[in-house]
């Protein structure tokens, strides 16, 4: 149920431009579906789904589609492991070989190939805080862009699709050198698929169980799991990229798709989600770190994570090789990117403002001054190939008129 715009300082008429907005890009092919959801004061004041949440079937986009959100899992993970910081089971800047030693005496890349790659001994332990902010030194296979990214790929560094499990294969990650010395430059990496391990290894439980239970099911995100089970399979969308006429294409069939089948719970990157179920986590993130009568987080910790922890925007901190936001004038939190100054990022936002996205053009970003939250889903690799995520943004806080 939607409120009326008005009465939460929201104009209709504005946020009217959402809809043929979303059916240009499904009538232009762009977009096979997409949903939108704007909240403000606690209340629902836009939700509107179009196109097809697959093609070949021809099943609607709906609001109840479910569609793999890919990195905005990590908010939740981060989540996860901020809960156990509040149970003072570690310090930020403890060193994570507290309870992952295979991470003592990590070497960092500085020269040489990944055959015959050249390293130096780390400087210091990894943190929390580096794997939260991202700057521990790690980094992903995808990227194509240094000697320690091929070696990702050479030992099979991928927590979608290896039948390692998570213990196993954060044990690999950590015998291979670092691109960076910890705490020196922001790279986006595998840290909160590690952040995930760590939330195991310090709860005593599978990380799956913990977030299932400690953090979805207490937010009411009933659809929200690293597989999706057979009578969800109808509401599952197909995952598309662009075809060289610019089209969608099918990368990622609902009947073949890795998701049908229980598999490693990537921290970084594993979940399938519904519209629905992420607005509640934005309702709780707005809330503070309670939603519905139960806490999951204290107030001043969700400000700690949603806070800059870099010393300047991300572009101060290393050059840009992939991320899910831009990086001048946005810094980056504990599992969180941060706006800083809107001015410098070229987008309508609000300082203080925090948010990520996924690799299928998913995402959402929550703005505590506006007291309002946007959430974006729809199933188009990469995430770069179209910039809806900016052209939503001038739509909605063009929409706010108090």
């Amino acid at each position: 149920m939607t409120s009326r715009p008005e009465d939460v300082g929201l104009s209709s008429a504005r946020l009217a431009r959402i809809d043929p907005w979303m059916q240009r890009l499904v009538d232009d092919k762009k977009l096979a579906g997409v949903s939108v959801a704007v909240l403000r004061h606690g209340e629902l004041a836009y939700v509107s789904a179009t196109g097809l949440a697959d093609i070949a079937r021809l099943v609607p986009f709906a609001r109840d589609t479910l569609v793999r959100i890919y990195s905005m899992t990590k908010p939740l993970t981060s989540t996860a492991i901020m809960m156990l910081y509040e149970e003072g089971r570690f310090q930020l800047d403890d060193p994570i070989t507290r309870f992952l030693p295979a991470f003592a005496d990590m070497r960092v890349f500085v020269a040489g190939s990944r055959a015959k790659p050249e390293t130096v001994p780390a400087s210091r332990d990894i943190t929390f805080r580096d794997l939260l902010t991202h700057t521990a030194g790690l980094t992903y296979a995808f990227m194509d862009a240094t000697a320690v990214d091929a070696l990702y790929r050479d030992n099979g560094i991928d927590f979608q699709v290896s039948d390692l499990s998570l213990a196993d294969l954060v044990e690999k990650v950590a015998k291979l050198p670092l691109l960076a010395q910890p705490g020196t430059a922001w790279n986006y990496s595998i840290a909160t698929d590690v952040l995930g391990r760590l939330v195991e290894v310090i709860s005593g439980q599978p990380f799956d169980t913990f977030l299932r239970e400690r953090v979805l099911l207490p937010l009411g995100m009933t659809d929200t799991g690293f597989h999706v089970s057979e009578p969800a399979l109808p509401r599952f969308a197909a995952l598309y990229t662009r075809a060289a006429d610019g089209t969608p294409t099918l990368m990622d069939d609902v009947p073949t798709s890795i998701f049908r089948k229980s598999r490693l719970p990537s921290g970084g990157g594993g979940l399938v989600s519904t519209l629905d179920d992420y607005l509640q986590f934005c309702r709780f993130m707005l809330n503070k770190g309670a939603l519905n009568g139960v806490r999951l987080l204290g107030r001043k910790t969700v400000e700690l994570m949603t806070s800059n922890h870099l010393p300047g925007d991300l572009a101060a901190m290393g050059q840009a090789r992939f991320s899910e936001s831009s990086y001048t004038g946005i810094g980056f939190g504990l599992g969180f990117s941060v706006m800083l100054d809107p001015a410098k990022a070229q987008i309508l936002g609000t300082p203080g403002e925090f948010a990520w996205g996924g690799a299928a053009s998913t995402a959402f970003w929550i703005d505590p001054a506006e007291d309002m939250a946007v959430v974006l889903l729809t199933q188009l690799l990469p995430s770069s190939t179209y910039p809806i995520r900016k052209e939503l943004r001038v739509l909605t806080y063009g929409a706010v008129i108090e």
